[in-house]
């Protein structure tokens, strides 16, 4: 039997996916990674600490399964919280609680609804299970849609909150807005909200309908741990734990994330000194002639090149891109979509490594060689 004979037997809709595409990952050491929003920082050392103990000497721990429920960890999160273990769900990573919601509410025939542009794994996980993708565009100034939000007929729509990739943070109005008027499950995905001024955790007990999901990767320095959970009514939560894996979370990803979470005021410090860095790197891009930037309440920023002629557009920043690559920098870039081709996503790094990229793009702007077409661009705002 051959490969292609066998690949006829799967789920036809499968064939046609587009998979979710990451942003590299350099095994080689010397470069400045910025294009995947991980924390710049290592973790705190309590956290180093707790797995040294979890081993102990002879690693014996490791052949018992940890906690189907990741029940110590739920505990804590639901005290920070101020809500019960009941409202919250524990996942392998905040990707596993997108998955999770998605198996739950969405399948043929079935949509689910994304905010357009934001994290482009939600349409990969809805066209997993066959479903329709709903989108609901945004507009360059980025305000919530909150009509489009409201009148959708889905039963889930995934939005994030503060916005990736663009940073931008929402009006609480025009949040509770599209909460109170969406007829399903509004998950909001609050994946870079510790960087924010403010959150909407807390409105799970207000509204049933509310999905709160979090991450430990960015604030918490655990990317490489996978943790992630939701906060929601205890329904909610009864449906996900039905289709979870039943250990989805390994014994020391439990106990790192458990350390981290309990090590408030490390992270509190964490996330002043990134917030500092951001406000000074988004002053030095407003101060570039014609560049647009974002006002940004996350780990990154987002912001349009421009060039020593002024120009934007995608062969701007292709050169810029290429520019910064071949002095082993990395940003990210989004070139498929209107809103953001123009545009790209610079992670939050040390202040030793914002400096060096700082002076990576004057180089740029001094040597880069001009597009073949970018036309002249008017400097925008919003």
């Amino acid at each position: 039997m051959s490969a292609n004979s066998i690949l006829q037997r799967a789920r036809p809709h499968l064939l046609a996916l587009h998979a979710y595409v990451p942003g590299l990952q350099p095994q080689e050491p010397g470069w400045i990674k910025l294009n995947t929003n991980e924390n710049a920082y290592p973790p705190s050392p309590r956290v180093v600490e707790a797995l040294q103990r979890e081993i102990g000497a002879d690693g014996a721990s490791l052949r018992l399964y940890p906690s189907p429920t990741s029940a110590p960890l739920r505990a804590a999160v639901a005290r920070r919280h101020g809500l019960k273990p009941e409202n919250v769900c524990i996942g392998n990573g905040g990707d596993d609680i997108l998955n999770l919601l998605v198996r739950c509410f969405c399948g043929p025939e079935v949509a689910g609804a994304w905010t357009v542009p934001s994290y482009s794994l939600y349409p990969v996980l809805i066209g997993l299970e066959g479903a329709p993708v709903q989108a609901l565009e945004f507009e360059r100034d980025l305000r919530l849609p909150v009509g489009g939000i409201v009148r959708s007929e889905a039963p889930i729509c995934f939005l994030t909150t503060p916005n990736a990739p663009t940073g931008v943070g929402f009006a609480a109005e025009d949040l509770r807005a599209a909460i109170a008027g969406f007829r399903g499950l509004l998950v909001a995905d609050e994946t870079y909200a510790p960087f924010a001024d403010s959150d909407i955790a807390g409105w799970v007990r207000e509204f049933p309908n509310l999905c709160v999901t979090r991450s430990f990767s960015k604030s918490h320095c655990l990317a490489g741990q996978r943790i992630g959970y939701a906060l929601a009514h205890p329904e909610v939560i009864d449906l996900l734990d039905r289709v979870r894996d039943s250990y989805n979370v390994s014994r020391l990803s439990q106990v790192a994330a458990l350390a981290a979470f309990e090590d408030v005021g490390y992270y509190d410090g964490l996330v002043r000194t990134i917030r500092a860095t951001r406000e000074r790197f988004f002053r030095e891009l407003t101060q570039r002639r014609g560049w647009f930037t974002y006002p940004s309440q996350t780990n990154f920023v987002f912001t349009e090149p421009r060039d020593a002629a002024g120009r934007a557009g995608p062969e701007v920043v292709k050169s810029f891109y290429d520019h910064l690559v071949a002095n082993k920098i990395l940003v990210r870039c989004f070139p498929s979509h209107p809103l953001t081709r123009n545009f790209a996503r610079i992670s939050i790094g040390t202040d030793e490594e914002m400096n060096v990229l700082g002076q990576t793009i004057d180089t740029w702007l001094q040597n880069a060689p001009p597009p073949s077409s970018a036309a002249p661009a008017k400097p925008t705002s919003s």
